[in-house]
């Protein structure tokens, strides 16, 4: 790592830019703790990483069972892939992923030094990504993250030696998903810039953060310290869902329902079978093959589609929840599916992964009946009005 990694803002406070899958950048923090004798070690962690760094878990079937009820498959599919991704860059580089933040973390209780722990939570940071971007952002995250080959190779150590490097990348991240980085990027630089001012006036403050977050937390330490630390609960919230997929998905069978009944009432025989057909059909094809797509078992499938034209009329159940239910009960993970889950370094893996495939069948089963509903919404108005 170079000098510019080191970034010396006061006499009091000391910022170091690493990188999470670096042999060098773990060598580094060691050294600065140890020559720089710091009063307070801060680092670019959340609770719930650091108990992923010290105490990894596996998912075993009542996590799963637990994953699906609440509707969160698609998130952790989102959170895992982004894990995969650096997983693949920590074996190359020999180092696994967050290794120079837990270096950090041992590095400081060794020499009794308190651990102030300075990012947002990793959930909260996900979710208001994932909120903030529209469908077509979606798709190029989730197609970058699960399909996408890489074509052009990289010198590793020529990326974890240069800051600016590290930071012109999340740039070029940034242009695929410009929601998501402002986010994952701007956002974040903003929050650990404020944990950083709170926690300043505690004596010699080394700080260890990304070299990609570097440049724009210096940045905004150099802005007036309340307009940081006064944004700090702003950010640390979870954005409010958006109401109209909700209201979309509630009309839909009112208008469904509205439809035959004024059909029955008009004695439009014809009219009410070629609507039920068109609910029925469109609703049981899109969601089994959204599960087929997951490469669900055969029952799964026909599970998703007959469940979503029964769960498209209502708003609170989901088919993909019951396709992801019968995938765990016929294809149970074995623990060391659960195991080898969360080592895998490519998303790709997933569908191979049975603990991957449960969740891919809840995911992509949802995301078929939704866009069967629309659909079939969408042509029962065509052909009322035609």
């Amino acid at each position: 790592m170079s000098n510019d990694n080191i970034v010396e803002v006061d006499e009091n406070l000391r910022i170091l830019g690493t990188a999470h899958i670096s042999r060098e950048s773990v060598e580094l923090v060691r050294n600065q703790i140890k020559e720089w004798k710091p009063d307070l070690v801060a680092v670019e962690l959340c609770p719930s990483r650091i108990a992923a760094l010290t105490k990894p878990e596996s998912l075993d079937s009542e996590d799963l069972l637990k994953i699906i009820k609440e509707g969160r498959s698609a998130m952790i599919l989102l959170q895992s892939a982004l894990a995969a991704q650096q997983r693949k860059m920590g074996i190359s580089s020999g180092e696994k992923p967050g290794a120079d933040l837990l270096a950090a973390v041992n590095a400081a209780e060794d020499a009794d030094i308190p651990v102030e722990m300075i990012d947002r939570d990793v959930v909260i940071t996900l979710r208001r990504a994932w909120r903030k971007t529209g469908f077509f952002e979606k798709w190029r995250i989730l197609n970058a993250l699960l399909w996408e080959e890489e074509e052009d190779s990289f010198d590793i150590e020529e990326v974890l030696a240069d800051s600016d490097l590290l930071s012109s990348m999340m740039e070029e991240a940034r242009e695929v998903a410009p929601r998501a980085g402002e986010v994952l990027i701007d956002e974040r630089d903003t929050f650990l810039a404020g944990r950083i001012q709170q926690i300043r006036g505690k004596g010699r403050v080394l700080a260890v953060i990304g070299a990609g977050h570097l440049s724009g937390v210096v940045h905004n330490l150099g802005q007036p310290a309340t307009e940081t630390t006064s944004r700090l609960s702003e950010l640390a919230e979870e954005p409010a869902k958006s109401v109209w997929p909700k209201i979309i998905m509630t009309a839909i069978p009112i208008f469904l329902l509205g439809a035959v009944g004024w059909m029955a009432y008009n004695g439009e025989i014809e009219e009410l079978k070629q609507t039920a057909q068109t609910w029925l059909l469109l609703n049981a094809l899109t969601a089994g093959l959204g599960v087929l797509i997951a490469r669900g078992h055969p029952l799964s499938i026909l599970v998703g589609a007959l469940a979503s034209p029964i769960t498209s009329l209502n708003p609170t159940l989901a088919a993909g929840w019951f396709a992801g239910y019968t995938q765990l009960k016929v294809a149970s993970p074995t623990g060391k599916d659960a195991q080898d889950f969360l080592k895998l370094d490519e998303a790709s893996l997933f569908w191979k992964n049975r603990v991957g495939r449960v969740l891919l069948v809840t995911a992509l089963g949802n995301v078929g009946s939704m866009v069967g509903a629309w659909l079939a919404g969408g042509a029962i108005l065509g052909q009322l009005i035609g």
